[in-house]
């Protein structure tokens, strides 16, 4: 018998699909994304949440998987950007943040195109208030928060301007 809270067997319901994990609880989901579930696209940046490299959805809300523990994504529904992008609001923001050429290394991207789909899922309509409050939370070496914005901004449009085409509204899970 394994001692409490080591090697404790997690259900995660990742990207559409029920997978199942086997280390400590407290160990970060982060690291069992990237090691067990081989999502490569979650991406490791500062380990201490600072930084927004690692953010997927857990239960639709954007996280640090480096600072959640596994136990909190448990019989949960964790997102990564891989899913994220394959749905209708997923692909508008990612078409904007390529045509106007937002990132330039790209190591954040994942994590901030994460934060700003979940964000557009809730809002497609968001003010800049709001836009900032997510993207605070996010750091770009490179420095292109300006294009970031203007990548925000385009999508913003293009999805008011889809959504007047669409009957229904738009479709935010894949």
């Amino acid at each position: 018998m394994s001692p409490v809270g080591f090697h404790n067997l997690a259900q995660i319901h990742i990207n559409g699909e029920w997978k199942t994990a086997e280390v400590a609880k407290q160990t970060p989901l982060l690291y069992v994304l990237r090691h067990q579930l081989d999502c490569k696209s979650v991406r490791f940046g500062c380990g201490s949440g600072h930084c927004g490299a690692c953010t997927v959805g857990l239960n639709g809300q954007a996280v640090q998987s480096c600072e959640t523990p596994l136990g909190a994504a448990d019989l949960q529904t964790v997102e990564t950007v891989d899913y994220l992008m394959s749905n209708e609001i997923g692909s508008v923001v990612h078409q904007s943040f390529i045509d106007v050429q937002a990132a330039q290394c790209g190591y954040c991207v994942n994590g901030i195109l994460v934060s700003l789909v979940l964000l557009f899922r809730q809002n497609l309509s968001p003010d800049r208030d709001q836009i900032i409050r997510v993207l605070d939370r996010h750091l770009c070496r490179c420095g292109t928060h300006t294009r970031i914005l203007k990548a925000v901004d385009l999508a913003k449009q293009r999805l008011a301007d889809l959504k007047l085409h669409v009957q229904g509204g738009l479709n935010g899970t894949p």
